[in-house]
């Protein structure tokens, strides 16, 4: 028992220092001054995939539609829809011909999954300087791509990515989806995603360097060549977790990147209801270890020694004698309270949902089991309709 709970300390102390670190190094996209793009303004093309985005799209649309950038045009790809999509983007083309194009999605060929071919046929029917890929289920404040561009010139960026304020409605999506930034920026450290790390000796920087990037699909921003020169979406074809995949690929190409706080421009709901919760993380979550098995099983050993084991033992710890372990697992609990916490307040989250913390891991729990099961039984998932 001694042996687990400092190992949940120790983890706790160090992600701590990671989340502390992050938050100083994530920063907000800049505000434009007035008259910046007057003389220069690259033309931008926002590629929006929908497949059975009726109950979003039109917002979505609305949203990318009232940029105040100068020099934007807006590309949507009907993923063959069998809900209301396709007469919501048929009125709004008609309304907005000149700046909206609809494309009608071709049949997904074998070895693509549906995501990256999308946004692949996007790609290839788009022009622009910068290609400016969100979800259907996200939308934009005016001034989200003016700022977003800006900061690609200043920070000398081939490819951008800003994590939305994520919209939580129900109970589920109140415990579960923070965690997701929680497993992110308590392990990953933001400050490397742009610049490598000085400790790592030079010769062995570019064979690391995608062990430092991640993005958000809800928001990506690639400049057209590096895009090109990445290999686009055909190289992430049959990735489950392409945004990922984009972002290594950038860094083994060589290339910058960044990713940036947009809460208080870019927003998203991802889920509505518990199924399409369980779904989605189910079809993300073994893709996100490269469908390794020995990390996705010490992962899951690890949160649970860390974020319920200490929970578990103290009523036990409480009428034992003990004390040196009540205090240990003490300090562990206070740990994970003071993370969720910070982190709810970091992305305006509801910092009362902190004390259900070890409930949202072990809904995860649940969920790597159902995973490791698909796995080895070979059970198909399905998203929208389709078989991944």
């Amino acid at each position: 028992m001694i042996t687990l709970i400092y190992i949940a300390l120790g983890y706790l102390l160090i992600t701590s220092l990671i989340l502390l670190s992050n938050g100083r190094s994530l920063k907000k996209l800049e505000s434009v001054p007035p008259g910046y793009f007057e003389r220069q303004a690259p033309e931008v093309c926002i590629c929006i995939p929908a497949r059975n985005e009726a109950k979003s799209i039109e917002r979505c649309i609305q949203s990318a539609l009232k940029q105040n950038y100068p020099n934007l045009k807006v590309h949507v790809l009907d993923d063959e829809s069998t809900d209301g999509t396709t007469a919501i983007l048929d009125r709004f083309q008609e309304q907005f011909p000149q700046k909206l194009t609809v494309i009608e999605g071709q049949p997904l060929p074998e070895g693509w999954l549906g995501k990256p071919w999308a946004c692949h046929q996007l790609a290839e029917a788009a022009g622009g300087d910068i290609l400016l890929f969100i979800d259907a289920d996200t939308w934009l404040d005016r001034s989200a791509v003016s700022k977003a561009v800006r900061q690609m010139g200043q920070d000398v960026l081939d490819f951008m990515t800003v994590w939305p304020l994520q919209k939580l409605g129900t109970f589920w999506e109140k415990n579960v989806i923070p965690l997701i930034y929680m497993g992110i920026f308590t392990i990953l450290p933001v400050r490397y995603v742009h610049r490598p790390p000085k400790w790592i000796p030079p010769f062995l920087r570019a064979t690391l360097a995608p062990f430092f990037a991640a993005a958000c699909g809800q928001f990506m921003a690639f400049k057209r060549k590096s895009y090109d020169a990445i290999g686009g979406h055909k190289s992430v074809k049959n990735q489950v977790v392409e945004d990922v995949a984009l972002a290594r690929n950038i860094k083994r190409a060589g290339l910058t990147m960044n990713m940036y706080h947009g809460d208080d421009v870019i927003r998203c709901r991802m889920y509505h209801l518990h199924q399409e919760l369980w779904q989605g993380l189910r079809k993300n979550f073994l893709a996100g270890f490269h469908h390794r098995l020995s990390p996705f099983i010490l992962t899951g050993f690890l949160q649970f020694t860390t974020y319920i084991l200490p929970v578990l033992a103290l009523p036990y710890l409480l009428f034992s004698n003990s004390l040196f372990l009540l205090v240990l697992s003490g300090i562990a609990i206070l740990l994970m309270l003071v993370q969720r916490i910070y982190l709810s307040q970091w992305f305006s989250w509801n910092a009362l949902y902190a004390l259900l913390h070890p409930l949202g891991v072990a809904w995860f729990q649940v969920l790597g089991i159902r995973v490791l099961l698909d796995h080895f039984t070979g059970k198909a998932v399905f998203w929208k309709g389709r078989e991944l």
